[in-house]
């Protein structure tokens, strides 16, 4: 028998997909106007879905639709960067704290994710070294504990992604440095050592708002 066509996502959920995965890793980036005939030609489907895919990509704040024109893609403001980092430091010092002493399963799958992202470093793909940076800093959160936290974080993934890409593109020496990091609270938090391990946390998020005020570290 003829195996079954596979069948595909709707159309509006194809091109929610494909704007929302584009402006994350800056194939379209802040200030970028998208119009609906392209977008509709991009992803092979009419219009109408398109509009549907832009008011909920606005709602995320990811977009401002402008009636006849397209939707302009939001850039990532400081103020945002100096939000997203404040919501992070208060849930990730607290999380680290719980997470240890931490089961030797959180251990190994820190160092998994650390492996991995040294090799996502040296491909150059830098989408995919803010997810594994992302994943990284998740799996301390989710192993606190605290479901409610937890959701917390979550709702700043997409946040955290775009953020990651766009401060690597700018200053990318940032890259080896975020391994050296991740990899110096991976040995606090092996180590049992709750003090360093928190931080370490302050430390690795604190030059986030270096970059914020202009300045360099």
């Amino acid at each position: 028998m003829p195996a079954a066509p596979v069948r595909q996502p709707p159309a509006a959920e194809r091109v929610y997909a494909h704007i929302k995965q584009a402006v994350l890793d800056r194939r379209y980036e802040g200030g970028t106007l998208l119009t609906e005939g392209e977008l509709a030609e991009a992803v092979g489907v009419s219009r109408t879905p398109v509009r549907e895919a832009l008011l909920k990509l606005e709602m995320e704040g990811l977009l401002k639709l402008y009636p006849k024109k397209g939707a302009l893609v939001l850039a990532v403001s400081a103020q945002e960067i100096a939000d997203v980092v404040e919501t992070r430091l208060l849930v990730e010092e607290f999380a680290v704290r719980r997470a240890v002493p931490a089961p030797p399963r959180l251990i190994e799958r820190l160092e998994e994710l650390l492996e991995e992202q040294k090799r996502r470093a040296e491909s150059g793909d830098l989408a995919e070294v803010a997810v594994t940076d992302r994943c990284f800093h998740a799996e301390i959160v989710r192993h606190a504990g605290n479901q409610i936290l937890s959701r917390l974080y979550d709702q700043l993934r997409d946040r955290q992604l775009r953020m990651g890409v766009a401060v690597m593109h700018s200053h990318p020496d940032r890259i080896a440095k975020n391994v050296a990091e991740h990899a110096e609270m991976l040995d606090a938090i092996r180590a049992g050592d709750t003090e360093r391990a928190a931080a370490c946390v302050r430390q690795h998020l604190g030059w986030v708002k270096v970059l914020v005020r202009g300045e360099e570290r």
